[in-house]
Formats: C-alpha cells, sequence, structure tokens
C-alpha cells in the first residue's frame, strides 16, 4: 500500500521502517525542514523498558498541592482557558487509582519489551546507526526511606511482569556509579536494572533518516499539514494548504498537533502537552560523569551520559502548547544538576532545551484504527516515546497491514481497555 506517516519525530520515523520493512510505499511528511526538531530533539535519552509506570498513579493526587505550591516542583499547572486542558485532567484524576494505575503498567511493560527486542534487533541488523547507544544499566536513587521501602515493595510486582530489577543500599548505589560518592550520606538506597539503555533520540532520527532515504522512502520536509478532510467513501486526506498529500492510508503521528487536525473528522483524542526540559551539558571531568542512567527520584530528573555529552531532563507542565523556555525551570534544573554532579561539566555551557511530551491521561499510546477507514494513530506516547516507538510501530504495522499483532493490540487502541 501507499502509507502517509504524518510527523518526522522517532515516532513517525519508526512507523516509517517498519512500514516499509513491510513492503509498503512510504512517504514521511513534517512542517520541520529536518527531522526531530521537537519532541525528539533533546529528550531524556532514556530507553527505560523496566521504568513505565504511568505519572497517574494512587500517591499521586495526595502531591498535587504541594507541587502547585512549589515553584520548582517536579509538575506545574497554569490553569487556561482551554476545555482540553480541564478534560485531561479529571481524566488523569480519575486514573489515580491502584488498579488502573496496574493496568497500565502492564500494558506498557508489553509494550516496552517488545519495542527493546525490536530496537536491539535493528542495531545488530544495521550497524551503521550511530546514535551514542550504551547498555548502560539504570540506577534510581532515592532520599527518602519511605519512598525507597515502597520501590522494594514495588520489585515483586514487577518481577511478575518479567522486570529484572534489584534493590541496593547506598554504599551499593556508589559501587555501581562511583560519581555519586559526594552524595553518600543523602541517599536511603536506589532500584538497579541492568537491562536498561542510554542513546541520543535526535542522532536515532537522523541516522533512520538517512537508511530510510537510501531504501527509496521519500520525505517532504518543510511542509506543513494544514488539514485532513474527509471524501466519499468514509475515507480521510491530507492536505498542505491547496495541495493534496499521497497516499491512500495514513498515519498520524505528529504528538501534539494530532489533537487540533483530528477534531474535524469527529475524532477526539485525550492527548495533550506536558512541557519537558532539558540541558545538554560538555563533560569536563569523566570520573566524576555518571556512566551509567540515573534518576534522581524526588527530584524526578533523570541523567544520561551520551559520549561526551551529559543529559540532563526532567519536569512536566501542564501550561498548554508553548514551547518558549522558562528561565527559572532552566535554572532549577541546572541547579539540581550542579548539586548532583558538581564537577561533571561545563554548566555554563550547557544547551537548554523545552519539548512537549505528548500525553494521554492513563498513559497509554494510541496506537490503532480510528473509525476512518484508512486513517491510523500513532500517539500519546507521553514521556516514554523513545522508548516504545520501535514496539509502537510493529503494532503499527501489523495491524495496517492485517497481520496478527505481537501483544494484544487492543491496548493500546483509542477507547481501548488499557
Amino acid at each position: 500500500m501507499e502509507v502517509l506517516v504524518l510527523g518526522a519525530g522517532v515516532i513517525g520515523l519508526t512507523s516509517a521502517w517498519f512500514l516499509h520493512a513491510a513492503g509498503h510505499s512510504v512517504t514521511v511528511v513534517d512542517r520541520h525542514p529536518s527531522v526531530a526538531r521537537e519532541t525528539s530533539f533533546a529528550n531524556g535519552a532514556q530507553l527505560s523498558y523496566s521504568y513505565v509506570a504511568p505519572l497517574a498513579g494512587p500517591g499521586v493526587l495526595a502531591k498535587i498541592p504541594g507541587w502547585l505550591m512549589d515553584g520548582d516542583a517536579p509538575m506545574r499547572f497554569r490553569p487556561a482557558l482551554d476545555i482540553d486542558q480541564w478534560r485531561w485532567c479529571m481524566q488523569f484524576m480519575r486514573a489515580c487509582t491502584t488498579e488502573q494505575s496496574a493496568r497500565s503498567t502492564r500494558a506498557l511493560l508489553e509494550l516496552s519489551f517488545l519495542s527493546r527486542s525490536l530496537m536491539h534487533g535493528l542495531i545488530d541488523s544495521e550497524p551503521s546507526l550511530d546514535f551514542d547507544f550504551v547498555r548502560s544499566g539504570k540506577l534510581v536513587v532515592h532520599r527518602d526511606g519511605a519512598a525507597f521501602e515502597s520501590a522494594v515493595g514495588q520489585l515483586a510486582f514487577q518481577r511478575t511482569l518479567g522486570c529484572d530489577q534489584v534493590a541496593l543500599d547506598a554504599d551499593a548505589c556508589i559501587d555501581v556509579e562511583p560519581a555519586l560518592g559526594h552524595l553518600r550520606d543523602q541517599f536511603a538506597g536506589g532500584i538497579y536494572t541492568a537491562s536498561e539503555d542510554t542513546a541520543d533520540c535526535y542522532r536515532f532520527c537522523t541516522s533512520l533518516e538517512r537508511l530510510l532515504r537510501a531504501r527509496g522512502v521519500s520525505f517532504e520536509l518543510g511542509t506543513p499539514v494544514t488539514a485532513l478532510t474527509s471524501r466519499a467513501g468514509g475515507r480521510a486526506e491530507a492536505w498542505s494548504g491547496a495541495r493534496r498529500l499521497p497516499g491512500e492510508q495514513i498515519v498520524i503521528a505528529l504528538g501534539c498537533e494530532s489533537t487540533g487536525l483530528l477534531k474535524p473528522l469527529g475524532i477526539d483524542v485525550p492527548v495533550y502537552p506536558l512541557k519537558g526540559y532539558s540541558l545538554t551539558v560538555p563533560v569536563e571531568t569523566a570520573s566524576k560523569t555518571p556512566s551509567i542512567s540515573v534518576t534522581d527520584f524526588a527530584r524526578k530528573v533523570v541523567y544520561a551520559r551520551l559520549g561526551d555529552r551529559l543529559r540532563v531532563a526532567g519536569m512536566a507542565d501542564i501550561v498548554g502548547y508553548s514551547r518558549q523556555l522558562n528561565r527559572r525551570r532552566l535554572a532549577t534544573l541546572r541547579r539540581e544538576s550542579e548539586a548532583m554532579f558538581p564537577d561533571a561539566g561545563d554548566y555554563s555551557a550547557a544547551e537548554a532545551w523545552a519539548g512537549l511530551r505528548p500525553a494521554t491521561p492513563r498513559g497509554t499510546p494510541l496506537v490503532g484504527a480510528t473509525h476512518v477507514r484508512n486513517l491510523w494513530l500513532n500517539i500519546g506516547h507521553g514521556a516514554l516515546g523513545f522508548t516504545l516507538a520501535a514496539g509502537a510501530a510493529q503494532l503499527l504495522g501489523e495491524r495496517i497491514g492485517g497481520r496478527a499483532t505481537s501483544i494484544d493490540a487492543t491496548l493500546f487502541e483509542p477507547g481501548g481497555r488499557a
């Protein structure tokens, strides 16, 4: 089939890869003049296959009032006259139950483990891919004893779902990551997972673009998608201005932009942006820079080594669609980074970034068919886009091709039970 993929971030490009591998003719369209210029550009660099529990959880609601009163909190909310924002927040609050969190976690782990297998297979089969990929392992450090004990209690549940994780005391955390040595007295312990990876999502996208072009996939970059319309026979068409874009099947992988485009077709998806921030710091002292992925659980900040750079990312702001840099939030991120790894690099030379993570209230992406017969969704991955991309793309390709799916596809369909 002739497939039009709208979006050239990591979700759109992996969708194009697996669709082309299945024998389809693929065209990728994006409004930017080059690929991966938005959420995929400078994200947290995490391929955290075992850490996919949704933001909506049973303990979150109690923390929200404190977060709202603290301008430096991990999560920030700015109310707006936006019905989509309020509806998303209400659905998010309803999802903050133990039962729903467990359902979402099971579904996400199925998809993330599929994605891990596919990503490793892709790396093995395509040695020219160059994106600072390291099977680094991941350490989540806990400052609060009660939070650490809760995390230890969660290990048994995670193991039943296929996760191989261990609890470490503070000394063992330092053994795993010596760059944390100066903070020994501040940690109650940590959870270590050897199977996690780190990589540069932007470089992955540019490498994948090069391979896709070499295999005959077409790209129309610098081409904004201005409208989706319906035509006779219940099929959709995509337009850039007055020009209809080619494709008998259309895949929507435009992240937060998808919501507005879909509404005229009567498709109302619960996807809203969670704004995140990152710093990319030039490394100066390798021994003082983490070699594994590190997450500060209390601060909700992640650290990943990318060659001679340290990527620091965090925060989740519900503030609408603005991509402008918030200097206070970036100052908070820099302050946390300098306290965590003070001698790692030149923080004054750090590159700052902000991006919009397209999130669903339950935390599970929407991958599958719509009521429009030729229109497909691959959106709503939140902060897990890089982690889930390969698995979601495979699942989408199986659905479009009418093949048996690798995992239960109903978990991710719009309106599905996850």
